[in-house]
């Protein structure tokens, strides 16, 4: 059976299209490698091994006993585990601000992934047309009375995705979601870490305020003693005068501490997206002691830190952009198609003769464009390689927290036991002090002298336990809070519309704070 010529043709033409999609498509472009950077094989300020039994250190083998999820449960503040809970993108905006980019990102994969398909079109026609009868040659056997022309066509155009342009556009869209959820958990992490700060410091101050309030109870009891041994001529009016001067002076130091309080009460209830004057903390001093802190091996902080994730994603989709950009070196081959139904009548509009269609190929290359190709090849590498900077800057900067931290907790360590030392033998002193002077044997100066020595190194021995206390949650939150590269969403996530962003909310199992 013998085809019309129509058809033959048309065969023909879709013949070359299948063939054209058939064809296997090839990548331009570097080969993708995370580019290497310094890890030093141990961390300096770890403790040495006759320090392994510190309060404050513990080797973070087996990994089972590191930090994971809840990290903040491991300083056991039930206050705290419910102001950390309230920490989500519902109620901190700049949680918020984050999560909303990483949709838009994950918008992004699908929106470039849509290249990989045929477009696909209609543009129904309904006209009615009547030409000038005194245009040119009008009667001569051109028709001047009013025509009706009804079409409904449908148009298909794709471009064969034969150098890896849009693969490559997904792959490096793909790696900048990855990146912008791993800034999610970053700023996650820093607003947990914020909080728990600015929570332990309020602690501090409520430690403070108590041992204050315990001083000026102390020094009045010493004002009445003094008064007693004045009314009976034993002591001079300089000595109440000066009584009277150091309660009013630590009356006033006690009063001072609430305007920190309260701005560190302000700045939790931002943090937790509530109105300062909606939120408040009821006193309770810090009694609690910094808990070891798993801190592994400096590899292992690689995998760790959402922001070394996140920069070394934006390393690959950087990467993936100079084959993008080497892609415009290549032609480019459009199949477009059309086919439909065209009639003047209506009622013969779905008739076999009313069919039309067409096929067609075009191949464009730029034959010559002043090196703009050239220089844009050249900006996407030089891209690629400040990122590589930025990620090896960013991971010589982990490295430098933790030893920071490290060095913190260590030394904070010793210098509480010192300062416990020195808190008890000024407490010895100040006993000696009023038992003298109560026995005559020396003046109220002397009891002034001790007074303030011993009140200074108990407010001293508070601020460093608060400091230890901040050091602990600053190393947590060096050591990446339990996350880990593995928690970025993959490919299948992100071309999800609504799993990836729920995945990112969800925390591994919390750490059991007696586990070993």
């Amino acid at each position: 059976m013998n085809y019309p010529t129509d058809r033959k043709t048309a065969s023909r033409a879709w013949t070359v299209v299948v063939l054209a999609l058939s064809t296997t498509a090839c990548s331009i472009g570097p080969k993708y490698s995370r580019p290497p950077a310094a890890v030093p094989s141990t961390f300096k300020e770890q403790p040495p091994p006759e320090f392994k039994e510190m309060k404050g250190w513990k080797v973070g083998q087996p990994i089972d006993g590191a930090i994971r999820g809840k990290w903040w449960q491991i300083f056991g503040d039930p206050q705290l585990n419910e102001l950390e809970e309230q920490v989500n993108i519902n109620s901190n905006q700049t949680l918020a601000q984050a999560e909303a980019q990483f949709r838009g990102a994950q918008a992004a994969i699908r929106a470039t992934h849509a290249g990989l398909f045929p477009t696909i079109g209609t543009s129904p026609l309904i006209s009615e047309s009547k030409q000038s009868s005194n245009r040119t040659f009008a009667g001569r056997g051109f028709p001047t009375a009013a025509v009706s022309d009804f079409e409904i066509p449908f148009s298909v155009s794709y471009e064969p995705d034969f150098w890896g342009r849009v693969r490559l556009s997904i792959e490096s869209n793909l790696a900048a979601a990855q990146a912008s959820a791993a800034d999610l958990e970053t700023g996650r992490l820093s607003i947990q870490a914020t909080l728990a700060q600015d929570y332990f410091q309020l602690r501090g101050l409520d430690a403070q305020q108590q041992l204050l309030n315990s001083t000026v109870a102390d020094y009045q009891r010493a004002l009445d003693l003094t008064v007693n041994r004045y009314k009976q001529g034993v002591a001079s009016q300089i000595d109440v005068a000066q009584a009277q001067t150091i309660l009013e002076q630590t009356r006033a130091q006690a009063t001072d501490t609430g305007v920190l309080r309260s701005q560190f009460e302000h700045a939790i209830a931002i943090l937790i997206g509530r109105p300062p004057s909606e939120f408040s903390l009821p006193v309770a001093p810090i009694t609690i002691q910094p808990p070891p802190v798993p801190f592994g091996i400096p590899s292992e902080l690689l995998e760790r830190r959402p922001d070394i994730a996140g920069s070394e994603r934006r390393v690959a989709a950087a990467n993936a952009q100079i084959g993008i950009a080497l892609t415009a070196f290549y032609p480019t081959l459009t199949l477009s198609g059309s086919a439909g139904l065209e009639s003047t009548a209506l009622t013969t509009l779905v008739q076999w003769p009313s069919r039309l269609w067409s096929v067609g190929a075009t191949l464009a290359q730029t034959l010559f464009d002043a090196g703009r190709r050239r220089a844009l090849t050249d900006e996407a590498k030089a891209n690629y390689d400040a990122t590589v900077a930025i990620y090896r800057q960013t991971v010589l900067t982990a490295f430098q927290d933790v030893e920071d931290n490290l060095a913190a907790v260590r030394i904070l360590e010793e210098e509480a036991r010192l300062q416990d030392a020195a808190v008890k033998s000024a407490q010895r002193s100040l006993e000696l002090a009023i038992n003298q002077y109560k026995g005559g044997i020396t003046t109220y100066l002397q009891v002034i002298t001790a007074q303030e020595a011993a009140l200074a190194g108990e407010v001293s021995a508070v601020n460093i336990l608060t400091r230890r206390m901040t050091a602990s949650v600053l190393l947590v939150k060096a050591l990446g809070g339990g996350w880990t590269d593995a928690n970025l969403p993959t490919s299948q996530d992100l071309m999800a519309k609504k799993a990836a962003p729920q995945a990112t909310r969800q925390h591994a199992p919390a750490i059991n704070p007696g586990a070993p």
